[in-house]
């Protein structure tokens, strides 16, 4: 089994250097689920800072490593629920607020959410990743955090971590994007997977989103509409 889920997206990458440094992705500006709520550990935060982090407008000196543990748990794909229609309430909210149909963006979404890692469990530096009845297990270390920077002006922190050890079918390196720049226990994230760690800071189209395995197919709906 290869798991590659994250595609190349044939955008044009500008600086991309070492880990934490500053990357510049000339992209269609990511307008999927700004929905994360994730209970941080810093409670002295402003919501209103708090929010604009949250849409991508922070400085540098704000961002800070974060440990694999912020992730820990069992995580479902939200793919399958795409599927199978349970998320289109999710697009109609969506169309009644922005400027697209509820058909145009589940089609956004569908290239988002696309993936055949439909689980994923996190325990300690191990994450095992299903992929139908197969399952494979990787020991991972943390590899650094990049700042990307998009074409609309707002930007993104991923967290990368490589693989030091356990099975060679679990992927090399996967990037996690929770729309948080600190320690922060993520209640959903964005994930990039693959082999080739520059190739993945390049895709900007496709991030497979997973959520707390305990809910339905609804419960998942509802959060993504509550904010």
């Amino acid at each position: 089994m290869k798991l590659l889920s994250a595609r190349s997206a044939g955008v044009v990458v500008v600086g991309l250097l070492t880990m934490g440094s500053h990357s510049t992705v000339w992209a269609a500006d990511h307008d999927h689920d700004h929905d994360d709520h994730g209970h941080g550990h810093d409670h002295a935060h402003d919501h209103g800072q708090d929010k604009d982090i949250h849409a991508g407008y922070f400085d540098d000196d704000q961002v800070e490593d974060r440990k694999l543990s912020d992730w820990e748990g069992d995580w479902q794909s939200v793919y399958p629920y795409l599927q199978d229609g349970t998320l289109d309430p999710v697009f109609a909210h969506k169309a009644a607020h922005g400027d697209k149909t509820a058909a145009e963006y589940k089609a956004y979404y569908e290239k988002g959410y696309q993936t055949d890692v439909n689980r994923i469990v996190i325990d300690g530096d191990d994450v095992t990743f299903y992929e139908g009845d197969e399952a494979h297990t990787g020991e991972y270390v943390y590899d650094g955090h990049e700042i990307l920077t998009y074409e609309a002006g707002n930007r993104g922190v991923r967290y990368v971590f490589e693989r030091e050890g356990g099975d060679e079918e679990a992927p090399k390196y996967f990037q996690f994007s929770d729309h948080a720049i600190s320690p922060n226990d993520a209640d959903h994230y964005h994930l990039y997977m693959g082999d080739d760690r520059d190739a993945l800071l390049e895709e900007v189209t496709n991030w497979p989103t997973y959520y707390p395995s305990d809910l339905s197919g609804e419960e998942v709906a509802e959060e993504m509409m509550a904010h």
